[in-house]
């Protein structure tokens, strides 16, 4: 059973939401809900452009720091300012790293089944193993793939190809579990793979039939 991590295991909007008003209250005031809406299409917009080859890692952020400056009608800046900014934004992000009440539990139960771990995940190398060593699950769950190490994200096809490559399994022995239907559930099945959409909000598609609201549901898919 392999696993995203951003927002599967780890609490990733939670911990951006808390960081971002944190952040944000630093320099400009408090973070609005408008705001800390607009701070994530941001990063799903420029984020996408690096999952996508069209720009470094180091531009994206610089961009998402661009776009909320804009916003705020305050003055841009020089890539170095932005990266400055982006540095104080990261360490407000990274002191509300959690993982989720339920992420512990499930790999308990996975490993009880007797069966293998991985994580697929679109996110940076170091960064996504800093995120495991912080909430404790470093060595709990492995290998961990990442798009960085693949040269390829989800949901290309190339990228399941690598995490069966890893795994030395075939895509049909593979049950993925992520939250991003799309990215997640939609790519992993066009690759071959079976795949559970972990719907926390009860936001995706409703006649998806293999959905579960929380991991703690997992233990069904292993009767």
């Amino acid at each position: 059973m392999v696993f995203d991590l951003d927002d599967t295991l780890f609490d990733h909007s939670g911990s951006a939401a808390r960081g971002f008003g944190t952040w944000l209250a630093s320099f400009h005031g408090p973070a609005t809900p408008e705001l800390t809406a607009a701070w994530f299409e941001l990063q799903d917009l420029h984020f996408a452009a690096w999952r996508d080859g069209l720009v470094s890692l180091a531009e994206q952020r610089r961009r998402r720091i661009a776009g909320l400056l804009e916003l705020l009608e305050r003055p841009l800046l020089d890539p170095p300012g932005l990266d400055a900014l982006w540095a104080d934004y990261f360490t407000a992000y990274r002191s509300g790293w959690e993982r989720f009440d339920d992420a512990e539990a499930a790999l308990e139960l996975v490993a009880a089944a007797g069966l293998r771990t991985g994580i697929l995940t679109n996110g940076p190398d170091d960064l996504q193993h800093d995120k495991l060593a912080v909430i404790g699950l470093s060595g709990r769950v492995g290998p961990v793939v990442t798009a960085e190490s693949l040269g390829s994200a989800k949901p290309h096809p190339a990228a399941y190809a690598g995490l069966c490559e890893a795994l030395g399994l075939d895509p049909g022995a593979i049950l993925y579990v992520g939250d991003d239907y799309e990215l997640d559930v939609v790519g992993a099945r066009a690759a071959g793979l079976r795949a559970v959409h972990l719907d926390r909000h009860g936001t995706g598609p409703a006649g998806e039939r293999d959905r579960i609201g929380s991991l703690h549901d997992l233990a069904a898919r292993l009767v």
